[in-house]
């Protein structure tokens, strides 16, 4: 096997919840605009077929201007044109500066065409057969290639809400995942079908990087996708806690976390509370250390956003935040702030 590639302090860290509606991509989207205010050179790779993350980047113009097929590597879709057309390796993406530090890799509608040659492509791997190497390593390449260009500290790659052939190579670009999930059932029932995957695909993808023909001049991912913790978002609040009904829910987080995410043995004690494979006690939600956050929906703040076309926590009055909003984004800078920080350091990233 050729050894993972990346460059020298560059870390990618995918964003991924098999089920959708749980704000993945406004958190994706602050995140890297966090990152960039505070010194990072950030890559952002858009690899959802729904491309809503680069919706939220670039005005509807740019939009137009990018997805015209005028044969530009310029988005995702057109980066992996010759593997789909079966004509040749990929092309080096054009990243989209949206700043000096901060770049972006569009996505494409068209990308969902692609689905059927990863499918394809994953089980002949085992075969050692090199052209289904570089289909299966296509993503990690791209992105490699545009965090080149920008010399990028921090990748963060934002994917679909299922468990299908693009997500499975989407995830094997990304050293670690980190998990958004809403205070309810559909959520906690995703975390159990996802944890399994993502052993099973990082199980499935050492044990085809092993076959890799020798000689072959292919940049190969780790496929470490470790889970790098939890997000819990848009909860509402009552006196800087979640409702109760939301409550109940994000209790149940902590226990099963370890047991489908990490694979862990947890003993139960109930619905909520269970013992760890040591005998103690698994922490609430408030001490759990795998809890990155638990983002309040900022429900005032988003549609003023969405119109200035810029993050919450950079409003300014003449977006329309005054009065109680200006608290309000203040408390969202802070909230993003704390959440970057503790990403990051999981990363071995550091912020300024």
């Amino acid at each position: 096997m050729t050894a993972p590639s990346t460059t020298a302090t560059m870390k990618s860290i995918a964003f991924f919840n098999n089920k959708g509606g749980v704000g993945k991509t406004s958190l994706v989207y602050h995140l890297a605009w966090m990152y960039a205010d505070h010194g990072l050179k950030v890559l952002v790779a858009d690899l959802d077929p729904q491309a809503n993350l680069t919706s939220m980047f670039l005005d509807e113009d740019r939009l137009v201007s990018l997805w015209s097929d005028d044969g530009e590597p310029r988005t995702i879709r057109d980066c992996l044109r010759p593997l789909m057309s079966r004509q040749g390796d990929i092309l080096a993406p054009v990243v989209e500066r949206l700043q000096p530090t901060l770049g972006l890799i569009p996505g494409h509608l068209g990308l969902s065409r692609f689905e059927d040659l990863l499918s394809e492509n994953w089980p002949k791997c085992l075969d050692g057969q090199e052209a289904a190497f570089r289909v299966m390593t296509a993503f990690h390449r791209i992105i490699l290639s545009g965090a080149r260009q920008m010399d990028a500290d921090l990748v963060l790659i934002d994917v679909g809400p299922n468990l299908g052939a693009i997500n499975r190579a989407a995830l094997i670009a990304a050293e670690q995942v980190v998990l958004p999930l809403a205070p309810d059932l559909f959520s906690l029932q995703g975390m159990r079908n996802l944890g399994p995957t993502l052993r099973e695909w990082r199980k499935g993808w050492h044990k085809r990087a092993d076959e890799l023909p020798q000689g072959a001049a292919i940049e190969m991912p780790s496929g470490a996708m470790q889970p790098a913790g939890y997000v819990v978002m848009q909860h509402s609040v009552r006196e800087s806690r979640p409702v109760k009904a939301y409550q109940a829910w994000v209790d149940r987080v902590p226990v099963v976390y370890r047991e489908s995410v990490l694979g862990e043995a947890v003993t139960r004690t109930g619905d909520r509370e269970g013992l760890d494979a040591s005998g103690l006690p698994i922490p609430d939600p408030a001490n759990d250390p795998y809890m990155l956050a638990l983002l309040r929906h900022y429900r005032s703040l988003m549609p003023m956003a969405m119109d200035a076309h810029k993050p919450m926590f950079f409003l300014k009055p003449a977006d329309g935040a005054i009065g109680s909003h200006i608290d309000a984004v203040r408390a969202c800078y802070q909230d993003f702030e704390a959440l970057a920080r503790k990403i990051a350091a999981n990363a071995g990233v550091m912020m300024r």
